[in-house]
C-alpha cells in the first residue's frame, strides 16, 4: 500500500515522502498514529500545493535574509565598556550584547545564536562580526567598542 509520510517515521521515511509499506502496518499503526495517509490521487495533488506553498515561502524568506543583509551591512553598532590600558577591556563584549544594541538603537532584532563570535570582543576599536541571516545568508556587522566615561 502506498503512503504519505505526515512525519518522520525512524527507518521508514520522512515527512512528505511517498512509500510503500504493509497494509497491516499501514493500516493498524501509521494511520492510528496520524503519521501518514494513504496515497490517493486527491491526496498527492494536496502534497504537491503544501510543497509548492513550502517552496514560495522558502524564496520569500531567502529575500527578506537578503534584504536584512543590507541593511546590516549599512549600520554600525556602537557599544560602551570599560576598559584599561592598552585598549584591553575589563571583561567582554557577547554576541548577546551586540543583539541588545542592535535591537535598542537600530530597531532590527536577531537572534543573538545568529551572531558569530569565535571569542568575545576583548578590546576597544572596530570589529567586523559574521551574522548568520540564513543558511545562505552571511551578513557582516560592524562593531565599534567605545571607551565608557
Amino acid at each position: 500500500m502506498k503512503v504519505i509520510f505526515l512525519k518522520d517515521v525512524k527507518g521508514r521515511g520522512k515527512k512528505g515522502e511517498i512509500k510503500d509499506v504493509a497494509v497491516g502496518y499501514a493500516q493498524n499503526f501509521l494511520f492510528k498514529q496520524g503519521l501518514a495517509i494513504e496515497a490517493t490521487p486527491g491526496n498527492l495533488k494536496a502534497l504537491e500545493n503544501q510543497q509548492k506553498k513550502e517552496k514560495q515561502r522558502e524564496k520569500e524568506l531567502l529575500e527578506e535574509s537578503r534584504q536584512l543583509k543590507e541593511k546590516l551591512e549599512k549600520i554600525s553598532v556602537e557599544i560602551t565598556a570599560k576598559s584599561g590600558e592598552g585598549g584591553r577591556l575589563f571583561g567582554s563584549i557577547t554576541n548577546k550584547q551586540i543583539a541588545d544594541e542592535l535591537k535598542k538603537t537600530h530597531n532590527v532584532k536577531v537572534d543573538r545564536r545568529k551572531i558569530e563570535l569565535d571569542q568575545p570582543i576583548r578590546s576597544l576599536g572596530v570589529t567586523k562580526v559574521p551574522v548568520k541571516v540564513h543558511p545562505e545568508v552571511t551578513a557582516t556587522l560592524n562593531v565599534h567598542v567605545k571607551e565608557q566615561n
